[in-house]
């Protein structure tokens, strides 16, 4: 059920029920406890109550524990079976998935980010290619940039406001695109090409 919730969207009981594949009674059981952990928050409207993730540091560590239960099965490859999850997906609401590694590995290899994952001179020219500045991202109560660990790659993609902001951007400028009903993010081959381009 939680991982059902790793796009942002908020489900209800019965929807996550049947993603589970249990009944509705169990997952109301089990939702009530995570509701009452604080793992998810609950809004009613109408006669339905919909869940989703807490924040955005639920996801980071569902991620991290998802490490941890492939590792509890021998498969032969981590990470999901499907390949389009596998090369770009959102975790909470950010990019993951060989897309979102390769961005974050780029963005530390060729020093747009600082050892302390500051933004540099030469980020802030990276990122106004595609039209964002790191200055007009609203403060909120979260980091600018932060390492989220992949599950599925095993190493670390960029979370953080910087991180949902690079995902929109791609979104915005149509390089990509979110599957309905699903956490994958499709890049068209034109929108690949230029996502590549932009890395260098």
């Amino acid at each position: 059920m939680l991982i059902a919730l790793m796009d942002g969207r908020a489900l209800t009981a019965t929807e996550l029920a049947g993603l589970a594949g249990i009944t509705k009674q169990t997952a109301s059981s089990h939702l009530a406890k995570l509701v009452d952990g604080e793992v998810l928050t609950v809004e009613a409207q109408g006669r339905h109550r919909y869940f989703r993730l807490s924040g955005p540091h639920v996801a980071d560590l569902i991620e991290a524990l998802m490490v941890f239960s492939s590792d509890a099965v021998p498969p032969l490859r981590i990470g999901p079976r499907d390949p389009s999850l596998r090369k770009a997906r959102i975790c909470y609401d950010h990019l993951a998935g060989e897309m979102g590694v390769r961005l974050f590995e780029r963005m530390q290899a060729d020093r747009w980010l600082q050892d302390d994952l500051t933004v540099t001179e030469r980020g802030n020219d990276k990122l106004a290619e595609i039209g964002l500045d790191f200055r007009d991202l609203p403060p909120r109560n979260r980091p600018l940039c932060r390492a989220c660990l992949d599950w599925s790659q095993r190493r670390q993609h960029l979370a953080g406001r910087l991180g949902k902001a690079i995902l929109e951007r791609l979104l915005a400028q149509a390089w990509a695109r979110r599957l309905p009903d699903s956490r994958i993010v499709s890049f068209s081959p034109e929108g690949e090409r230029r996502f590549n381009g932009w890395l260098g």
